[in-house]
């Protein structure tokens, strides 16, 4: 099995919008992760990244405000589509696609890959239709409401370390938080161990080793909770973390077409 690391462009923002009340004002270019992994039976994809049409149009797509606080910067063959094809695979032979959550720059390339099954929370997806005014723009309908596709709803605590394939090998978390229906994925990799892409549960190492929250919260009391159980996973059971939107470790992570196995 292989996990290939890939960027969608960056996002100029604020360090005081990824770890909250730290760094108000300061200037912080984050990475856009999404993450392919390569299974005997399957291609699954954790994470899209950012809508094609962000590189067209940004602010068309994302509008001002959003584009004022976190300003994408990426080209068309930054596009998850456009990256895979230059490791040889068409969006025909994705069978999953499983979402960290709904917002804008991990829900881009709904859609565009015909023969997967989409996995979100049940949580998630009612939330992404009726956010909240604080989250409303960080939901673009146009990239996710898309019924005709072939949804799998999660449901929360009930399904949580769901088996995606049977064999043990990559497992849902259910770590909501940052929004209500947020979920990691844990992978078994034969060398390089077991390794949890957090999405934006942890923004940051320093929120995984300080008491620090993310800079957009949706539950504090349940982000916390989600974040011990991440805690404890690297502690108890020796499972290596990779974080969402940290530019200091990501700069020193292998990204395709490298891959980890």
């Amino acid at each position: 099995m292989k996990l290939y690391m890939f960027e969608c462009g960056i996002l100029k923002s604020q360090k005081h919008l990824f770890t909250m009340g730290r760094g108000v004002g300061v200037p912080f270019d984050v990475p856009v992760p999404f993450f392919l992994i390569e299974h005997k039976d399957a291609k699954i994809l954790y994470d899209t990244g950012n809508a094609l049409e962000v590189a067209r149009d940004k602010v068309k797509h994302w509008g001002a405000g959003t584009v004022a606080a976190y300003d994408p910067i990426m080209t068309e063959d930054q596009y998850v589509v456009n990256q895979l094809a230059k490791l040889g695979i068409t969006p025909q032979q994705i069978t999953h696609v499983i979402f960290s959550h709904l917002h804008l720059d991990h829900a881009g390339g709904c859609g565009a890959f015909p023969n997967a099954t989409y996995y979100v929370q049940r949580a998630e997806m009612q939330y992404a239709y009726v956010p909240d005014f604080y989250q409303r723009a960080a939901y673009i309908r146009a990239d996710f409401d898309k019924p005709y596709l072939n949804w799998y709803l999660l449901e929360g605590h009930q399904e949580d370390f769901y088996d995606v394939l049977g064999d043990g090998k990559v497992k849902i978390v259910f770590t909501p938080g940052h929004t209500p229906g947020h979920q990691s994925l844990l992978v078994y990799l034969d060398k390089w161990g077991p390794t949890l892409l957090t999405g934006d549960s942890i923004y940051t190492t320093e929120i995984l080793n300080e008491d620090v929250l993310p800079g957009l919260v949706y539950s504090p009391p349940d982000c916390v909770k989600s974040i011990k159980k991440m805690r404890n996973l690297q502690r108890v059971h020796g499972v290596r973390i990779i974080t969402g939107h940290d530019p200091d470790s990501w700069a020193k992570l292998k990204h395709a077409p490298e891959y980890y196995e």
